[in-house]
């Protein structure tokens, strides 16, 4: 029987049906283009303040517009691969919730052009002049804390290129002449008109640095890749460590604030790495077993004294057969006693109160010579142990805590050194030759004592920061071009980021923060890198405009919460150069709350693309310092 079709025609019915579909599938597609045509017209009205007016209103005092050398080209252009990202409509992150302008911050007077905040003099004077305490670091309290921009001299001009620079500087950069007038014969330094000539001079090398290191290398292996890192306490202006490095190796100089007027600002100004610091109290801001040669000409510090506590500290950071080079009073005293105007019978007691430190040290003397003595300490502990029997102090050091070198106080008992199964084992494990030793697995992460890192990871690190600096190449042309020399990583980790730099001219102060989760800077040096701790809510150990480039990873991730962001800018702003850069590496909201900061310092900004493409939550920040001057 046929089935009754009471709505009409099956054919008629599968039409009406289509034709309903249709109006539908029309009427929702013409909703969706009116609304994406009213979405893109009120985005295209919607009223963004442009960045250049932010930057000229945040920079309108400007004093000096006669600076030659723009660093601005370091931002890429509009046109660039990586593309200018604007979060601004959809991150907006205050940094002053009751207000939403920019605040724009001011100049310090002319007076802190050299402030350094946790040595600076006046307050140093206020604490314990035993021991020199009042010249360690005595940093502002919170209500002490500039809120200013250090102002550089009226005349700054960008320093000479490396390796140019290793000889001369401009006078108006650092504009002292104490030096040149108080160790004029001993060629420290000379002014000769608008610069100042580094002859390589120092007090126990009248023939020149050169010369000297000569005289070091006849006596122990300089050249051979064996010794990479070197420690120069009492620096003076570091013409040792500047003429080290053509030599490859790496030196950490230090010396004192207003001993001799800005000693280590002079070094930094030559491209040569150096911090302001002394043997006090503290440990030096630095882990156990980290240089391969230590070295002290004339340096002042009293090694006989306190026990021989500073000598002790030396061992502490002095690799398991490294050298201890020292030159000066009371070295060849017989010779100098007149000129040093000391009587001789003072002199042979010091050298023997030395040899003495040395002997319970469990180091030995190598040799002897001219103005040269140099000691080694040994492999490992094995004798040393043993020959506690014999001398009863100091000794050995319970603690387990030998990299600690933030505001910790020195001790008077050896650090202990790794166990070994054999006589001829070095302690804590041998390290490669220079170069090799850079991407050379370390000791300290084949032997499994840092928790969490292993080979994978020290491989996968070095190949991440390989891709890292070749995208920081494209997007930042001065450093392929030799536009830096001195850069500070402000969270160095493994040291990737200074390993992936070394074809190019510059040196990288390895920051570790004090409060990291893991202490990689003995690694760092096991990879014959230098650097040092540091708490990034306090002031670096070093004078304004020092550093040409600064390198900060995911450092305000780990701050914003410990302390004001703001004043860690400032600190970037003082030891940054005019017309010098800064690479942030964060999330979007952090790196825009940094931005809208920087924004009022006279900074130029732009947030790009991580390397591995827009999708990637983690962003790059690059910013550049403006010329100015006070």
């Amino acid at each position: 029987m046929a089935k009754d079709y009471s709505g009409g025609s099956p054919k008629h019915h599968h039409l009406e049906q289509k034709r309903k579909r249709l109006t539908w599938i029309l009427g929702v597609s013409g909703l969706c283009v009116l609304f994406y045509v009213l979405g893109a017209w009120q985005n295209t009205n919607t009223t963004v303040t442009d960045k250049s007016e932010l930057s000229n209103k945040a920079g309108c005092d400007v004093t000096n517009p006669t600076a030659t050398k723009s660093q601005t080209s370091v931002l890429p252009s509009s046109t660039s691969s990586s593309a200018s990202l604007d979060f601004e409509a959809h991150h907006m992150i205050g940094i002053n919730e009751t207000s939403t302008s920019i605040q724009k911050i001011p100049a310090c007077e002319m007076s802190y052009s050299e402030y350094t905040p946790c040595q600076h003099a006046p307050r140093s004077r206020k604490f314990d002049r035993a021991m020199l305490k009042y010249r360690e670091r005595h940093c502002p309290t919170k209500e002490e804390l500039l809120l200013c921009l250090i102002p550089p001299p009226p005349k700054y001009k960008n320093p000479f290129k490396w390796p140019q620079s290793r000889d001369y500087a401009w006078f108006d950069n650092i504009p002292h002449k104490e030096l040149s007038i108080e160790k004029a014969v001993q060629n420290w330094v000379q002014v000769e008109g608008d610069r100042l000539r580094f002859p390589g001079g120092g007090t126990m090398f009248p023939r020149g640095a050169d010369a000297y290191i000569d005289d070091i290398n006849e006596l122990i292996p300089l050249t051979k890749g064996k010794i990479r890192t070197a420690i120069d306490t009492g620096c003076g202006v570091a013409s040792w460590g500047a003429y080290l490095l053509k030599r490859d190796i790496l030196t950490m100089s230090f010396a004192p604030r207003d001993t001799h007027e800005a000693q280590v600002q002079f070094a930094l100004e030559r491209g040569v790495p150096a911090m302001i610091g002394i043997m006090a109290t503290q440990r030096l801001p630095y882990p156990a077993r980290a240089f391969d040669m230590a070295h002290c000409s004339r340096c002042l510090i009293p090694w006989h004294q306190y026990d021989g506590m500073y000598l002790i500290e030396v061992d502490r950071v002095l690799r398991p057969g490294g050298y201890w080079i020292l030159s000066g009073p009371p070295i060849n005293w017989k010779k100098y006693w007149r000129g040093w105007e000391r009587t001789q019978e003072d002199l042979k007691q010091e050298q023997d109160s030395i040899e003495d430190v040395v002997k319970r040290l469990c180091w030995k003397k190598v040799v002897e010579k001219g103005d040269l003595s140099i000691y080694q300490k040994p492999l490992n502990h094995i004798e040393c142990v043993k020959s506690r029997k014999t001398f009863k102090t100091p000794h050995i050091c319970k603690a387990d805590a030998a990299d600690n070198g933030w505001y910790t106080n020195m001790e008077k008992c050896i650090t202990p050194l790794p166990e070994v199964s054999s006589s001829d084992e070095v302690a804590g494990g041998a390290v490669e030759k220079w170069p090799e030793r850079a991407f050379a697995l370390p000791p300290r992460i084949s032997s499994g004592s840092i928790p969490g890192i292993n080979a994978e990871k020290f491989r996968e690190d070095n190949e991440l920061w390989k891709d890292r600096v070749s995208h920081y190449k494209r997007i930042m042309s001065p450093l392929a071009q030799g536009r830096y020399r001195n850069i500070m990583d402000m969270n160095a980790y493994l040291g990737g980021f200074a390993a992936a730099v070394m074809k190019y001219p510059v040196w990288v102060m390895n920051v570790v923060p004090s409060n990291s989760n893991h202490d990689t800077l003995g690694v760092i040096y096991e990879r014959g890198f230098i650097g040092t701790y540091q708490d990034w809510c306090e002031a670096f150990s070093t004078y304004p405009r020092t550093y040409d480039l600064i390198h900060a990873a995911g450092v305000f991730s780990i701050y914003q919460d410990r302390c004001d962001i703001t004043y860690i800018l400032l600190e970037m702003d003082r030891i940054l150069r005019p017309e010098g850069s800064v690479i942030f590496r964060d999330t979007v909201e952090v790196l825009v709350k940094i931005q809208s900061i920087t924004e009022g310092m006279r900074w130029k900004s732009q947030i790009m693309d991580h390397e591995s493409g827009p999708f990637n939550p983690e962003k790059i920040l690059v910013a550049v310092k403006t010329y100015w001057t006070g």
